[in-house]
Order: C-alpha cells, then sequence, then structure tokens
C-alpha cells in the first residue's frame, strides 16, 4: 500500500476570486465541485497523474492571521524570467511580503489574501517541474518529517539534512515537496495542507492504520459528516486522506 500527493488544500475567504489569482499564475483551469470549492488543475490534465500537485481552495469565513506553515514556490527560467513574473504577478494583486528572509535571491510575495509564495531565482533542479517548483512545508526536524513523509508515500526522497529535505514523485515529474527547519512554532488550524491519496483498489481503512503506526495522529475532532480521514503529521500539522482513486 502507498499514497501519493495529489493536491494542496488552501482555505479562501472568496475561494472563486483567490482561484482566478493562482489560475492566472499558473496558466492553469478552474472548475469546481460545488458551492465554496473551487479546483484549479493544468489544462488537460488527466487527475491524479504526477505530473502536477493540484489545488483545491475551500470557503472559509476566517481571516489568515499568521505565516503560514506550508506553501508553494514558483519556478523560473531566467534572471529576467523572474523578473517578469514578479511584475506579473504584481499586476494581479500579489504584494512583496517580508518574513524574515533577509537578502535572499528569491521574491518572497503574498496573494491577495495574503497566503505567502516565493518566486524563485532560475534552478536547474526545477527545470522540469512545471510552474510550481515545490511544496514547501516548515518544520522543526525535516530528517524526521522526510523518514515519515517517505514511508506515508511511494514518492522518492532525493536530499535529507538537518534544514531541509527533499522528495518527489518516483517517477521523477511534478514540484518536489520540501522541508525546511524554522523556528516558527505552529499556531492554530493550517490554512493550507497537503491532500494525499491512495491508489485504486487500495482499503482506505488499512491505509490510515498504516499512517498511524508511521507516527501519524488524529487531531480529534469530529469527522462524521466528511468521507475522507483528517489526520495530522509528526509535527501536528493536519492532512487528508483521501479516497481511493
Amino acid at each position: 500500500m502507498a499514497t501519493r500527493l495529489v493536491q494542496i488544500n488552501m482555505k479562501a475567504q472568496d475561494d472563486a476570486a483567490l482561484g482566478r489569482f493562482w489560475a492566472e499564475v499558473l496558466g492553469w483551469g478552474v472548475d469546481s465541485e460545488g458551492p465554496g470549492v473551487t479546483n484549479l488543475e493544468p489544462v488537460g490534465f488527466a487527475y491524479p497523474a504526477p505530473a502536477a500537485v493540484c489545488i483545491d481552495l475551500v470557503a472559509r469565513p476566517e481571516p489568515k492571521t499568521v505565516k503560514n506553515r506550508v506553501h508553494l514556490d514558483l519556478a523560473t527560467t531566467s534572471t529576467a524570467h523572474q523578473a517578469e513574473l514578479v511584475a506579473r504577478l504584481k499586476d494581479l494583486g500579489a504584494t512583496l511580503a517580508d518574513v524574515g528572509q533577509g537578502d535572499v535571491p528569491w521574491t518572497v510575495m503574498a496573494d491577495p489574501e495574503g497566503n505567502e509564495f516565493c518566486v524563485l531565482e532560475p534552478r536547474e533542479i526545477y527545470r522540469d517541474t512545471g510552474p510550481i517548483a515545490a511544496v514547501v512545508v516548515d518544520c522543526t526536524d525535516p530528517r524526521a518529517m522526510a523518514r515519515f513523509w517517505g514511508e506515508a508515500m511511494d514518492w522518492t526522497v532525493h536530499e535529507v539534512a538537518d534544514d531541509h529535505a527533499s522528495m518527489r514523485s518516483a517517477h521523477g515529474v511534478g514540484p518536489y515537496l520540501e522541508f525546511v527547519r524554522t523556528p516558527d512554532i505552529k499556531s492554530g488550524w493550517n490554512r493550507v495542507h497537503l491532500d494525499i491519496r491512495p491508489y485504486r483498489g487500495d482499503d482506505p481503512e488499512a491505509e490510515e492504520a498504516r499512517l498511524r503506526a508511521l507516527g501519524a495522529s488524529d487531531p480529534g475532532i469530529d469527522q462524521s459528516a466528511i468521507s475522507w480521514r483528517i489526520l495530522t503529521d509528526p509535527e501536528g500539522n493536519e492532512f487528508c486522506l483521501l479516497s481511493p482513486r
């Protein structure tokens, strides 16, 4: 049994408006499975293929109040492309953001609802990821996170160090999942989280039990009205275990 990262879930006060922003940023298509939910994926994409990690925006009334522990890094192909993308993002409604990054070659920005993301300088490693270079998770122990997520999913762990770790689909396509050590302490429910999905034919209850044995926990909320399972990773970050597909 195994799972794979298929999408990130992002809470939004206006899911449709924020969905339009991110669709413009990524050049992706927009769909909806119902009121208050906006789905983004590449045009012509066959979900859930490994070539992309999709985005689901879900309406929630609460405003963002703290720095997100999960964010996107956008890829660029040249210094000129990076500058052009930053300028285009500003025209779309993004703003520059200061999260204490100091003098770095990438540009930290925030979308219209304040969600942080980075526009990276060109890096060879991200030349074939598509517009999203990486999904980045803040953590206190990248090694431990890489151990958990490396066993939770069938993705390949590429690099592990004290301050960062990275992994990618075993197919060698799509964005990376990266864990970066930060001093920040998790506060409240994450507005952005990972959604993972078992493969068709897998037993979801057995998969949940396997994840719990690896170190996943129950967030302690009523889940009787939903068809998926909400769990937390070893550092308390919520994630969803979707139905097999």
